[in-house]
């Protein structure tokens, strides 16, 4: 397995870590479940020297392995587990909230195909190998609307880069947002970081992907008035920048 690059010693992150008070159930389940579900190794507290993990220990065997960065309420993440009980999922979502949320679907769906990483989908790359995942879901990402900080969406070489050193050619990455300017900046600053997109015509980003589950940030954006974008993106034999 190749290791990763050094990650850099000033990291910043930004957006939410908590919202609301915590419901007394949504503490239980982090209290009881979240210590099990998290992938050995990712955690900087676990793993400070940043040592490449074997993907196959996650779940124990060398099922493919699919990522959603930043999965809100989760009601995807599970959907897709159920569809899929043969990939292994990692979720990664920094909102703590969004977590306890999930952990409450994932007692009540049953699944255990499933892994949480409850922090920056970053450090999970810090510590995988090259080309080890095979699908990635960005659903509604923070837009983050001002001009100033569109270096802080998903879709910029910070995080583009390290994405694709770790998905095997072939893999698929499914981006969905409401927001035109988030759509604009996906289709300038992905493809060069490795990707081929294959809905490159305003025509193609209206129809959702088979077995689309409508999440809340969906919802909210339809009761608003924004219309969803599904774009759709191979990675390449291109080596990573």
């Amino acid at each position: 397995m190749t290791a990763p690059p050094s990650p850099p010693e000033n990291r910043n992150f930004y957006g939410r870590i908590k919202g609301k008070t915590l419901r007394p159930v949504q503490k239980r389940h982090l209290e009881e479940d979240l210590a099990a579900l998290r992938p050995v190794g990712v955690s900087q507290q676990d793993n400070p020297d940043r040592t490449v993990i074997d993907p196959h220990a996650i779940f124990g065997d060398d099922r493919p392995l699919w990522l959603e960065v930043g999965f809100g309420g989760g009601e995807h993440l599970v959907h897709q587990c159920q569809m899929h009980p043969d990939v292994g999922f990692i979720g990664c979502e920094p909102y703590i909230n969004g977590v306890a949320m999930l952990l409450g679907k994932i007692r009540q769906a049953n699944v255990a195909n499933l892994r949480i990483h409850p922090w920056d989908v970053r450090e999970l790359f810090d510590v995988l190998p090259d080309q080890c995942l095979e699908r990635v879901f960005l659903l509604y990402p923070d837009p983050w609307p001002k001009t100033r900080h569109h270096r802080r969406r998903f879709v910029t070489p910070d995080y583009l880069d390290p994405l694709a050193r770790v998905l095997k050619p072939g893999a698929v990455l499914r981006v969905a947002t409401d927001i035109p300017d988030y759509v604009r900046q996906t289709l300038e600053e992905v493809p060069p970081a490795g990707f081929d997109c294959l809905t490159p015509a305003p025509a193609d980003w209206a129809t959702p992907w088979d077995g689309w589950p409508s999440t809340r940030y969906e919802q909210k954006a339809l009761r608003e008035g924004r219309a969803p974008h599904y774009l759709t993106f191979r990675r390449n034999d291109a080596p990573p920048r």
